[in-house]
């Protein structure tokens, strides 16, 4: 978990590198072509077919997984283009509490009696993160950011959703990257794009690669570790972050904004400790 943390942090700095560039549709559709390509190719030789990675009787539930996912990254990158990187993540990090609320609503699933006590707390946290830096027009993108957390918790609870229908991991994450590549293609062909030059295919390629890595060590990470620790840890990305954005781009952020971030990450581990059943040790 901690890989995939630095290296989802350092997805951002490139996107926020090539952000002065390309738009975020843009970016959305490098950083899941090259995932694409390389899902769809490992299950074609191990399943020896083309098309095996597209046969499921759930095509509409993967399309509203899809869907939801590609809204929250393009929100993200348009938010990491115009915030400091550190705040910019820590907005799409207050998933888990969007998450405890949709997973309660939409799923009825119970939790424990702390998470509403964890909803609150991040959103204070909210506060206190936003309003020494962003002025005007700023909120725009810092909403964006917060929508794109609350859309990446709808996403999750789709995947929830596909798991209980039998769907594997493999799938999800292949529909996933699959929507993503064809709605940032789609979004181009409307709105344009701008053609790579030799210089920022390093940005775009390393965008795809430590997306890719990073969703595999996550992947690994929830298979092999107990869920609360792994989502625990998860808001390392948040400390990466800021030190990335400290080192590489001299970014500064007053001390309430630092409070804020340490308080929704705070937040968001109580979310996920209240909304995770404890399970006893293995003797």
């Amino acid at each position: 978990m901690l890989v995939a943390a630095a290296l989802f942090a350092l997805m951002s700095v490139l996107v926020k590198q090539a952000s002065a560039t390309f738009s975020p549709a843009e970016l959305v559709f490098y950083r899941s072509a090259f995932g694409l390509l390389a899902i769809w190719g490992v299950i074609a030789v191990s399943q020896r077919r083309l098309l095996a990675p597209l046969a499921t009787p759930h095509f509409k539930a993967h399309f509203w997984r899809g869907l939801s996912g590609f809204a929250a990254l393009v929100l993200f990158f348009y938010a990491l283009a115009r915030l400091p990187l550190a705040t910019a993540v820590t907005l799409n990090y207050t998933a888990p509490l969007f998450l405890a609320a949709l997973s309660a609503w939409w799923l009825g699933e119970r939790h424990g009696r702390g998470i509403v006590g964890a909803v609150l707390l991040g959103f204070v946290g909210i506060v206190l993160l936003l309003r020494p830096q962003v002025q005007g027009q700023d909120w725009l993108p810092a909403l964006a950011g917060l929508v794109s957390g609350m859309l990446a918790a709808v996403a999750y609870v789709n995947v929830k959703q596909l798991g209980k229908l039998g769907e594997s991991e493999w799938r999800v994450v292949f529909y996933f990257t699959l929507i993503s590549t064809a709605g940032g293609a789609v979004w181009m062909a409307v709105a344009g794009y701008h053609v790579p030059r030799a210089g920022d295919w390093l940005w775009l390629i390393g965008i795809g690669v430590t997306a890719t890595v990073a969703q595999l060590a996550l992947t690994r990470a929830y298979h092999r570790g107990r869920t609360l620790t792994v989502g625990s840890l998860a808001y390392t990305t948040v400390g990466f972050s800021a030190l990335y954005g400290v080192l590489l781009f001299d970014e500064t952020l007053p001390l309430p904004a630092w409070i804020g971030m340490a308080v929704v990450a705070i937040a968001g581990v109580w979310a996920v400790r209240a909304s995770t059943p404890m399970q006893p040790d293995s003797l």
